[in-house]
């Protein structure tokens, strides 16, 4: 089984005690090291703001790609929007700019056809060779491809087209084109829109720094404001590692995981945003509570006692417990006292009573981990799609962001309420995506403890791939970009969710790749990475006090 996670092996070996440590010493320093800098924070962000105001169309679209890409559009959503707002129908005859303002618009959740790229096929179709004259516009070409959906055909040939001439750029030489030759080594790597923001931002901070960068004023900014928001990010980091100590379960169940800060990781992935620290904080003691109740089923649960669980999960009653094996009884009770006070909360900030349907995620949750248990139980190996719509539910995407939702708090309607019902296909999307680099992560590990159902099972045994392991592999990651296809059509149609939900979806992909992909490829960042990149380690922003070039 699996859930939003980390690898079952190194969660029940050393536990998360030694990365509570490291945090503690890190933060120290990190306090020591940190200057009041809101002032000068606040002086660069009204020169943004100036600058978003007066520049030329095509300089704002150059400067609204440049403030995501550091992670500091979020202070500038009006502005973003307003400027956004005056391109839509503006007409691009320069494929750079055509693409960027495509991908700026389609990331803001603008209605922009694909067609715009018509005038650049030539008259069979085939997109003009004269393009490939103009580096930076095919690598612009590439990342806009990369939020096409599923039909899209013109989106699929674009991608087909700029990924052959990238490749063969990716060994151009000299100073000049030391930049382009990077940007193209990370985009043939991760496309930009599979990235995860809050990871990427970081990696363009540090590595502009060494680059004649235009705005540098820009990256002082994003520099403050990273090592301003990993501060709060660090507290919120402590009060969940001591809420988790004072909860007690690693102690009480020792066959649970002790990991509380890689459960913080996933809700930081999800929603990094300053805004959502209410939302990031209860979700990630909600995943907390999914990884023991996962590892109830997956390692600990007799049959029997798992079917009495998930009975007492639909009666939502304190009265089911004594049925209970006592190591059921704590789980129970931390899920019932959690999903108590979320519902707690909603009702008072919100107005809703989500008790009923927070129960009924849960048992839906339950009882996929059932059908698994049943799985492992019979040595089955299910057909691949009844495997992968399962374990979008055991994966944890419908609790996660059906909780999510209501804490956010945005348009909760009976419209958006019972959009819903009983999930929404983008969160399906989401989730398959997850369930797929969950597998490619931890299949391994899974199989030596005899776990019969992964994905690469299933398509090894059941679905005509060859018993190699690398061929399956190589399925599974085709499998995951067509789902990328189908998660940005849905991103793209019409919802009544707020887009903050919808861009969650885009973020449970994104952080599923960097949580799990390391062991698909141990040359891949491992989880440790990424909680010193979020959590421990500041960014140097010394040398980017006295800026060469300023904002208008």
């Amino acid at each position: 089984m699996a859930a939003i996670r980390a690898p079952h092996s190194s969660a029940h070996s050393v536990g998360d005690s030694w990365r509570r440590k490291t945090y503690v010493s890190a933060k120290a320093e990190h306090v020591s090291l940190r200057l009041d800098c809101s002032t000068r924070a606040d002086q660069l962000r009204e020169r943004v703001k100036r600058s978003l105001r007066r520049s030329t169309p095509d300089s704002a679209l150059q400067l609204i790609d440049t403030l995501e890409r550091l992670g500091i559009a979020y202070h500038f959503e009006e502005e973003i929007d307003g400027r956004l707002q005056e391109s839509v129908h503006n007409n691009h005859e320069d494929i750079f700019f055509t693409s960027l303002r495509f991908r700026l618009l389609r990331q803001q959740g603008f209605d922009v056809s694909p067609y715009v790229f018509l005038k650049f096929l030539d008259t069979k179709g085939n997109f003009n060779d004269a393009l490939s004259e103009n580096s930076w516009g095919m690598l612009s070409l590439y990342e806009a491809s990369h939020l096409g959906a599923d039909g899209e055909d013109i989106l699929s040939r674009a991608m087909e087209v700029s990924t052959e001439h990238l490749k063969t750029l990716d060994a151009v030489s000299g100073p000049a084109e030391r930049l382009l030759r990077r940007e193209i080594a990370e985009a043939l790597k991760v496309p930009r829109h599979m990235r995860m923001v809050r990871l990427d931002a970081r990696r363009c901070i540090e590595q502009w720094r060494e680059e004649s960068f235009k705005y540098l004023e820009l990256r002082e900014l994003a520099a403050l404001d990273f090592n301003t928001v990993q501060s709060l990010h660090q507290k919120e980091a402590e009060s969940m590692i001591r809420w988790w100590e004072e909860l007690d379960l690693a102690r009480k169940l020792s066959f649970a995981r002790d990991r509380p800060l890689e459960s913080y990781a996933w809700a930081l992935g999800i929603f990094w945003e300053p805004c959502y620290l209410n939302c990031r904080t209860h979700l990630a003691k909600t995943i907390a509570v999914l990884h023991v109740i996962d590892d109830i089923f997956d390692r600990q649960g007799s049959m029997d006692e798992l079917v009495r669980f998930t009975s007492a999960i639909h009666r939502w009653d304190l009265a089911s417990m004594p049925e209970l094996p006592e190591y059921m009884k704590i789980c129970y009770m931390a899920l019932y006292n959690n999903t108590n006070e979320i519902a707690s909360i909603v009702l008072k900030e919100h107005g809703w009573n989500i008790t009923d349907r927070l129960r009924r995620t849960w048992a839906d949750l339950c009882e996929a981990y059932l059908v698994e248990a049943r799985w492992f139980s019979d040595g089955k190996v299910p057909p691949l799609e009844d495997y992968l719509r399962n374990g979008v539910t055991t994966g944890g995407t419908y609790m996660a962001l059906l909780h999510a939702f209501f804490l956010i708090g945005e348009k909760i309607t009976d419209e958006t309420v019972g959009f819903l019902e009983p999930y929404p296909k983008l969160f399906t999307c989401a989730g398959r995506i997850l369930r797929l680099w969950d597998d490619l992560g931890t299949s391994k590990e899974e199989v030596q403890r005899g776990d019969t159902a992964s994905c690469l099972e299933c398509l090894k045994r059941r679905h005509g791939v060859k018993a190699r392991e690398e061929d399956a592999r190589k399925h599974v990651r085709k499998l995951i970009q067509v789902g990328w296809k189908e998660l940005n059509k849905e991103f793209y149609s019409p919802s009544p969710l707020p887009l903050s939900v919808t861009r969650a979806c885009l973020n449970v992909a994104r952080t599923a790749q960097v949580v799990y992909e390391s062991g698909d490829d141990d040359r891949c960042p491992s989880v440790d990475d990424l909680l010193s990149s979020l959590l421990v380690n500041p960014i140097d922003h010394g040398s980017f006090s006295s800026p060469q070039i300023k904002l208008q």
